[in-house]
């Protein structure tokens, strides 16, 4: 495993994370979480991702568990808040109220004394940037968060918010975390290029798109049982890449990776990470094979000419 900055910041975080948005606390029990993450450790894994609203805080619960008794020090654990977690009014948001109680139930639920990233899941349109800025600075003042970012916010308020911090003479956001994979491209228009300004590194989500890019789906097949493809309950997110046109370029890239001596899931995050501004690739995990096959895309150096070929499939 390879490690890189987060952005210009001095904590380093592994190529590949492990994050839990659809197992975590939902589809697979304790025990099957435990082992993943523990065999993501032993791989050299020190990013693990949550956040507060993962399966209504079940999803940290169990992090928690997974991660009872490795050395504190060797990890980098990172949650969110913003979307509701009850029908209270004030329990949502970016206000100062939310911000403090939700870091505090982050804690509690996760059993440690620090969050190392504390990430705000969207952009809140009805709470001023300043009491945002200001409310994550008291938190990282009083030691219960060291970094703070965003997630899928847009290239603007990245801007602005890095600005409301230096105003205030506030801590500044570290990283963003939006979606990004071969077909699902958006953040190259701006919000990428407003994060390298910044100094923030990428740590990107769904860079397998769900599943899509590990060249399991084929054109002309339904989706086999079991897989994530067949679940009503989460495959909605797949649904614009679920047609043959799509799957008809995956096979194609599945041959580039053959011939290049990797898996389709190994080149599309090893894709992602050809970007100095990507620090790590989120992914998740069922089985401890699948965590095994998508760390062995951190370092992975292919060709110029193997890009060129994947870049001609993708146009």
């Amino acid at each position: 495993m390879e490690y890189r900055k987060l952005g210009k910041y001095g904590l380093k975080v592994s190529e590949v994370a492990l994050g839990g948005w659809l197992t975590h606390g939902r589809t697979l029990d304790d025990s099957t979480t435990e082992r993943i993450v523990r065999r993501a450790f032993e791989l050299g894994v020190n990013f693990f991702d949550s956040a507060d609203v993962y399966h209504g805080g079940e999803a940290e619960k169990t992090l928690s568990k997974s991660i009872r008794g490795l050395p504190r020090e060797n990890l980098v654990i990172a949650t969110k808040c913003f979307f509701p977690m009850s029908e209270a009014p004030n329990d949502r948001g970016l206000s100062r109220k939310h911000i403090v109680e939700s870091v505090h139930g982050s804690l509690k639920r996760l059993q440690v004394d620090y969050v190392d990233l504390y990430q705000f899941h969207r952009f809140d349109p009805d709470t001023p940037l300043e009491e945002t800025v200001r409310a994550i600075d008291d938190m990282v003042r009083q030691g219960k968060v060291l970094y703070w970012g965003v997630s899928m916010w847009p290239a603007d308020k990245i801007t602005e918010v890095c600005a409301v911090a230096r105003e205030w003479g506030c801590t500044l956001p570290v990283s963003n975390q939006p979606v990004y994979n071969m077909l699902q491209r958006d953040i190259e228009s701006g919000v990428m290029g407003a994060c390298e300004a910044a100094g923030m590194g990428l740590v990107v989500f769904s860079p397998l798109a769900q599943g899509v890019l590990t060249g399991k789906y084929r054109p002309g097949e339904p989706p086999a049982e079991g897989t994530r493809g067949s679940d009503q309950s989460s495959n909605m997110f797949m649904a614009n890449h679920m047609n043959d046109e799509v799957l008809a370029k995956v096979q194609a890239l599945s041959e580039i990776a053959a011939r290049s001596g990797c898996t389709t899931a190994q080149l599309a995050l090893a894709w992602c990470l050809r970007r100095p501004a990507v620090s790590s690739v989120i992914v998740g995990a069922t089985k401890t094979d699948q965590i095994e096959d998508n760390a062995v895309a951190s370092g992975l150096d292919l060709s110029s000419e193997v890009w060129s070929e994947v870049d001609r499939v993708l146009s």
